[in-house]
């Protein structure tokens, strides 16, 4: 069957000298693998378009019972060429698609997620925001399209101290599970704005030292708790650079 569909390329890995697999989250089938042949010559057509982070228009043919699907073109949907010149963009990027990596399985349909990355990679090709501060608003608003969304607790008495439970995540003024962080002033509004507004304002908040990677660290392990098999990303290194 020939396909014809938008993909985001995930991530990809060298096949012989002249070939490549491609993973790509595609709108019609999920993320499947696919082999790109000839791609690494020079005078190949498909030449720089395999590239993690592009939103290609590909079309491949795809056989239920093949693990890796032939690609046979492919065309620039959106360019992100500005987040290839830019590091701290590159890594928020790496991360971000090592992370849907791991949570899309393969040949699953979910096109609130492809859009939401579609439209990410977009925004941040275009951005002028501090690319650092965007990974926790990507990790709440995955961890939502996934079905494990955190919760904020119906406002009671006023509270300065707030925390993140783990087991239900629900973030309120009550420690209610042995599994909780304390979150600070600027991690609490930082996820109240995410969870509410959804917009560029949250981007604005100024962490103190260490706050923004300790709010990365607490979501990381909250899919952790409510994924099995979740692993850590490889592209933290360069995260953690970022960071510090």
């Amino acid at each position: 069957m020939i396909v014809h569909t938008s993909a985001i390329v995930l991530r990809t890995v060298d096949y012989s000298d002249s070939s490549k697999i491609v993973t790509l989250l595609t709108e019609e089938h999920g993320k499947i693998g696919v082999i790109g042949r000839g791609v690494k010559k020079p005078k190949s057509k498909l030449s720089g378009l395999l590239e993690a982070g592009n939103v290609l228009d590909v079309v491949y043919y795809h056989k239920e019972s093949r693990s890796v699907q032939i690609l046979s073109e492919a065309s620039y949907l959106h360019k992100t060429l500005n987040i290839r010149l830019d590091f701290e963009k590159m890594g928020t990027m790496m991360s971000t698609l090592e992370l849907v990596t791991q949570l899309v399985h393969e040949n699953e349909v979910n096109r609130p997620i492809f859009n939401f990355v579609k439209n990410f990679l977009i925004w941040l090709n275009d951005t002028g925001k501090e690319p650092t501060q965007v990974f926790p608003y990507i990790q709440i608003r995955l961890a939502h399209l996934m079905g494990i969304g955190l919760q904020l607790e119906s406002p009671g008495e006023k509270s300065t101290t707030m925390f993140f439970n783990l087991d239900s995540g629900l973030i309120s003024a009550r420690s209610v599970s042995s599994r909780c962080y304390r979150l600070t002033e600027n991690q609490y509004h930082y996820i109240v704005l995410t969870l509410k507004a959804r917009n560029s304002v949250v981007f604005s908040i100024v962490f103190e030292n260490g706050e923004l990677k300790e709010l990365v660290k607490y979501l990381d392990r909250y899919f952790q708790f409510h994924i099995e098999g979740l692993k850590s990303r490889k592209s933290d290194a360069i995260f953690a650079q970022l960071l510090n």
